[in-house]
């Protein structure tokens, strides 16, 4: 089957065809980088990396840009608690995130713009917004530009609302504007804020507003149409909704197809940094091994909520070793993987808006497949089963063997085997010499450690 996406806009999955044949451009909305990224940051990372490596898959070269909002009211309020410049406290957690990425194994994008690098452009479209008859300087003498959405017809298209029918936001400054609706594209500069937080233009100091951001650097590095716009459910609206209408009353086309991942969530609320719930990557991936974290969050499917629980963890854990056991073992018979295309099935699953619990139902079937080629000794059938599963492994970026999860340890697995080997081997001489007690001994010192044992005719091996 063709691939078919749920496109927000379109409130129903269609089929996707991109604007230049072969080649597919995307923007994923970052993070504003004021804390540590916990793990329902990372689910849209997660999602938007599978549709890269799908799409990649398929044929398409893919450009994938995801921004970094390095300039907000936030990252001024944080800074200033902890009593540092707000650019040292955003580059600080830029940094983190960067580090998550690297434990889940996310690709880096193609580029990584950050809001403060693109003021000019962000001005210009302020300008050509203005010009056009859709925006306004707050006549308080602010500084302020205010995009007005009573002005364009379209406002609510992306998330089916009617403007009556929207509240303004709690935290909204009210200061100049016509409608309480109306969204800040540039937010003049406040005495009580940093001098080196604010910018010039020609309408007075101050610093560019949070939607405006993304509408600058998606034009910049993607022009003014591009495929597909990605982000979390909770940016549908007010951000995309804000993004589609000041990026269209300029002129420009923008975005073809929007997707939004769903939440991760803890006792049933959303997991952000507000209530404390957020579960930070880093302290994650010390406690459940990466690859489990990645196969936690890229199980289910995007669009549908996760709810934290260790005991899902447990369960991914235990899913990624059968999958790695039946790998381990097909290549310790020295089988090398037959070229082969990946199952029709997965296919089909992947290409119906990545119906990625699908796809997994696949990939399970095929290591029983394999297993059970392992216990007939059938060589041919263990090599196509083996480089099926690696190939699905692939699209969902948890090869063992990708290099992205090689930056993460120190390569210890020679020494981890040498030393395994040298206990096994006491192990076998206990047992020949029917000293089973030594043996059972030294077999439950191993699984106490973490290590399953199994015995097999080509002798015992060992997993962790």
């Amino acid at each position: 089957m063709p691939l078919t996406l749920y496109c927000t806009s379109a409130r129903a999955k269609v089929p996707f065809e991109p604007l230049v044949e072969g080649q597919v451009s995307i923007y994923c909305c970052g993070l504003t980088v004021q804390a540590v990224p916990h793990l329902g940051h990372l689910r849209k990372e997660i999602a938007f990396d599978v549709l890269r490596k799908w799409l990649t898959v398929s044929g398409y070269e893919v450009t994938l840009v995801t921004n970094v909002t390095d300039i907000d009211d936030k990252i001024l309020a944080k800074a200033a608690q902890r009593g540092v410049q707000w650019f040292a406290h955003a580059y600080e957690m830029e940094n983190e995130l960067h580090r998550a990425y690297a434990a889940l194994g996310i690709t880096p994008p193609t580029y990584e713009p950050r809001a403060t690098g693109h003021v000019p452009e962000m001005i210009e479209l302020i300008q050509q917004i203005i010009d056009r008859g859709y925006a306004y300087v707050a006549s308080d003498g602010s500084g302020d530009v205010y995009f007005d959405v009573r002005s364009w017809p379209e406002y609510g298209e992306l998330s089916g609302q009617k403007i009556d029918d929207m509240e303004p936001a709690e935290d909204a400054d009210p200061r100049g504007k016509r409608d309480p609706r109306d969204f800040a594209l540039w937010k003049g500069y406040k005495p009580s804020e940093p001098i080196i937080a604010s910018w010039p233009t020609p309408w007075g100091r101050g610093r560019p507003g949070w939607h405006l951001e993304c509408s600058a650097m998606a034009g910049k590095y993607l022009g003014d149409q591009f495929d597909i716009h990605g982000g979390g459910i909770d940016l549908k609206f007010p951000h995309h909704e804000n993004e589609l209408a000041q990026s269209k009353s300029a002129g420009r086309g923008f975005a073809r197809y929007w997707m939004h991942n769903a939440w991760v969530t803890a006792a049933g609320e959303k997991m952000s940094k507000s209530l404390g719930n957020g579960l930070i990557v880093t302290e994650v991936t010390k406690k459940y091994p990466p690859r489990a974290v990645r196969l936690y969050l890229v199980a289910p499917h995007y669009r549908s909520t996760i709810e934290y629980s260790e005991g899902s963890l447990d369960e991914a854990v235990a899913a990624l070793a059968r999958v790695d056991s039946f790998v381990s073992r097909a290549k310790a018979l020295g089988v090398d993987p037959a070229p082969t295309q990946l199952p029709d099935k997965f296919v089909d699953a992947m290409n119906d808006d990545l119906g990625t619990p699908a796809a997994f139902g696949v990939l399970y079937d095929r290591v029983r497949d394999g297993n059970r080629a392992l216990e007939a000794s059938d060589t041919a059938e263990v090599a196509a089963a083996l480089s099926q599963v690696e190939a699905m492994l692939d699209v969902f970026g948890l090869r063992t063997d990708d290099p992205i999860w090689g930056t993460q340890s120190s390569n210890l697995e020679p020494v981890v085997d040498g030393l395994v080997a040298a206990l096994l081997s006491q192990r076998d001489a206990a047992r020949t010499r029917k000293d089973y007690a030594t043996a059972d001994t030294i077999r439950d010192e191993l699984s106490n450690l973490g290590l399953t044992i199994e015995d097999t005719p080509q002798g015992p091996r060992w997993t962790l």
